[in-house]
Formats: structure tokens, C-alpha cells, sequence
């Protein structure tokens, strides 16, 4: 069973590697242009999905539950995602 300190860092771990692979495809095209905001606004989006999946682990007991809290989680993930990045909903938000 993984600790709930070293889930953390797993967390941790996966949102540097994740932010890690927008950074070196910018290396190599110009393609891929991202600013110091967009790994701000992104690194924050994945840290709150991170935490929060945390939280639903500590506090939800019952599997399904759990299961249906991060599935939605997810979700609402990648709908902000999302409109983050094309704009799906149109909001002033949006990146295009």
C-alpha cells in the first residue's frame, strides 16, 4: 500500500513530467509555443485534479463513490482543458 506522503510525490512527480514534455517539444519545433503563463495555468490545472483525486482518496470510503468523484473530476478536467485550449464553449476564457 502507497503511503499517503509518497502519493504526494507521485503527484508531484507525474505534473513535472507531464509539464516536462510541452518544454522539450519546444526545443525541437516551433509547433509547440508555450509561455511562462500557459506552464503556469496548466501546471495549476494538473495540481488541483492531483490534490484533488488526493482528497477524494483520503475521504471517500466506498469504491464506487471514489471511483464516480474522480471520474467526474476527470471530467471536469478535461472539459477545462479543453475550452483552455480551442475553446469548445466559447468563453473569454478560451485560447483561440
Amino acid at each position: 500500500m502507497i503511503t499517503q506522503n509518497k502519493r504526494l510525490f507521485i503527484i508531484l512527480g507525474i505534473i513535472t513530467l507531464l509539464l516536462l514534455i510541452p518544454l522539450i517539444a519546444m526545443q525541437f519545433t516551433e509547433e509547440v509555443n508555450w509561455s511562462l503563463l500557459d506552464f503556469i495555468v496548466m501546471g495549476t490545472l494538473l495540481l488541483a485534479t492531483g490534490l484533488g483525486v488526493e482528497f477524494i482518496l483520503r475521504k471517500a470510503g466506498n469504491p464506487v463513490l471514489r471511483f464516480f468523484l474522480i471520474a467526474g473530476l476527470m471530467l471536469l478536467f478535461l472539459l477545462t482543458w479543453a475550452e483552455l485550449a480551442v475553446g469548445i464553449f466559447g468563453t473569454p476564457f478560451a485560447g483561440s
